[in-house]
């Protein structure tokens, strides 16, 4: 809680949202804007009741079908990935381009790309329509790099 107060504060200083990972209890806690939930979390139903209209995004990997799912549960951000090989957790699904392309004809609910972005792939994903981009590694885990360094390079 202390933690996520702090965020919070950071969170509201820069104008940005402020997404609890895995944990609706403590999104509702925190009065976070809302909360990612990936497959094995709360079910979204839940989390829907709990958050009401906050935002609540879902991580699909590299199914279409769990998409259309999470669409019928009213997801506000579908999460595919990884595309690249991370650092930051093991691979177990990996998601391509064509992905992005086929939910695009079936929604317009905004993706978030996850997995291995960083200054040399990230366009590319945006380029064929990915709206977010997840990134974590390449900015807190970088050897070569401090994390404003990193972000700088994004830009």
């Amino acid at each position: 809680m202390k933690i996520g107060k702090k965020i919070k504060m950071i969170c509201k200083i820069y104008n940005v949202k402020f997404i609890i990972n895995d944990d609706p209890l403590l999104a509702k806690k925190l009065d976070a804007d809302g909360c990612h939930l990936g497959q094995s979390d709360m079910k979204i139903t839940n989390a829907r009741k709990l958050l009401k209209n906050k935002i609540i995004g879902i991580t699909c990997h590299n199914s279409l079908s769990l998409a259309k799912f999470a669409l019928k549960r009213k997801a506000d951000y579908i999460a595919f990935g990884a595309f690249n090989k991370s650092l930051t957790k093991k691979v177990k699904y990996k998601a391509n381009i064509s992905l992005i392309h086929k939910f695009k004809k079936l929604s317009n609910t905004p993706i978030v790309a996850i997995g291995g972005i960083n200054n040399l792939n990230y366009k590319n994903l945006l380029l064929n329509k990915a709206d977010f981009l997840a990134i974590s590694g390449y900015i807190w885990q970088n050897k070569k790099l401090k994390p404003l360094q990193a972000i700088k390079k994004i830009k």
